[in-house]
C-alpha cells in the first residue's frame, strides 16, 4: 500500500510512542502485585507516550494545531488543520495488564477528517487510513462486515463506570440492543472498537460519551473500509454529541434505531 507523506509522520509518531508503551506495559504488569498499585506509572506512561507523538507530529508539521488527551489544546498558526490524538486509550485495561489498547492519532482538515491510525502494541496490529485511499490493517485491505440483520450481528459498546455516564439511559439502551442481536462485546478501548468495525470483526458499535480523541482515527477508517458513522441522534455531530454510532448502512440504521427507542411505560 502507499501512503502519503503526512500518513508516514503518523504511522512513524504511533509506533514509536508504540514502542514506548509497550515497555513500559511491562513494568505495569510486574507492578500489580505492589500494595501501592501501578495507577502513577501509568499516567507518566501516558504522558510520555503523548509527548513522543506531540514532538514526532509537530516536528514535521510545525503549524498544525494539536489536541491531545494529556495536554491543552495548542491552535495552529495554519488554521486549518490540526491533529487529534490519544496516547492511550484503554488506560484501564493497561493499568491491569490487559493487552488490549492503543494510540490513536488523527488528521483534522478544515473540519473533516482526513487520515487516521490506530496502533495496538500488544498485538503490533496497526490499522491506516486516509480519505479516498482505503483502509487497512498492517498491510491488508480492510471492508466493514457485509451482515445486514441484528440478529445476526455482533455490536460493541461502553459500559459507563463509576463517575461516567448515566447509567440508567445506558441500561435502557442496552436493554433494546441486546434483545436484537447476536450478541454484545465490550471491550474497554473506544479507537480499537472503532478499528474493529472497519475490520468487520464486529459489525456495529455505539458509545456515549466519548471524546475526540477517542473517534477522530475511528472515523476516517470506518467510512474508508466502505461503513458510515453518526452521531446516536443520527445526525452528523459526533465531536459535539460527543457520541458515535457505526456500522455499514443496514446495521448502523438498525443501532440507531434501538438507542433511540423510547424507555417502555411502567
Amino acid at each position: 500500500m502507499a501512503r502519503s507523506a503526512l500518513l508516514n509522520v503518523m504511522v512513524q509518531a504511533a509506533l514509536k510512542a508504540g514502542r514506548s508503551l509497550a515497555r513500559d506495559f511491562g513494568e505495569v504488569q510486574n507492578l500489580q502485585v505492589s500494595l501501592k498499585g501501578p495507577g502513577d506509572y501509568v499516567s507518566q506512561a501516558d504522558r510520555k507516550a503523548e509527548s513522543i507523538v506531540k514532538t514526532e507530529l509537530l516536528r514535521a508539521r510545525p503549524t498544525y494545531g494539536f489536541l491531545g488527551e494529556e495536554s491543552i489544546e495548542t491552535p495552529g498558526s495554519d488554521g486549518a488543520h490540526r491533529w487529534i490524538v490519544d496516547p492511550l486509550d484503554g488506560t484501564t485495561n493497561f493499568l491491569h495488564g490487559i493487552p488490549h489498547f492503543a494510540v490513536s492519532i488523527a488528521l483534522e482538515r478544515n473540519g473533516e477528517i482526513v487520515a487516521g491510525v490506530i496502533y495496538n502494541p500488544a498485538s503490533d496490529e496497526l490499522y491506516t487510513a486516509e480519505r479516498g485511499g482505503g483502509a487497512f490493517l498492517n498491510d491488508r485491505r480492510l471492508r466493514v462486515a457485509g451482515r445486514k440483520a441484528m440478529s445476526d450481528a455482533v455490536i460493541g459498546t461502553g459500559v459507563p463506570h463509576l463517575g461516567r455516564g448515566h447509567h440508567g439511559n445506558f441500561l435502557v439502551e442496552l436493554r433494546h440492543v441486546m434483545g436484537e442481536c447476536a450478541g454484545i462485546r465490550r471491550m474497554g478501548a473506544a479507537a480499537l472498537d472503532l478499528a474493529y468495525v472497519a475490520a468487520g470483526r464486529i459489525d456495529g458499535f455505539w458509545e456515549k460519551p466519548l471524546e475526540a480523541w477517542d473517534m477522530a482515527a475511528g472515523i476516517v477508517l470506518i467510512r474508508e473500509a466502505g461503513g458510515f458513522v453518526a452521531d446516536t441522534t443520527g445526525g452528523a455531530d459526533m465531536f459535539g454529541t460527543r457520541s458515535i454510532a457505526a456500522g455499514n448502512e443496514h446495521i448502523l440504521k438498525g443501532v440507531l434505531e434501538l438507542v433511540q427507542r423510547p424507555v417502555p411505560a411502567a
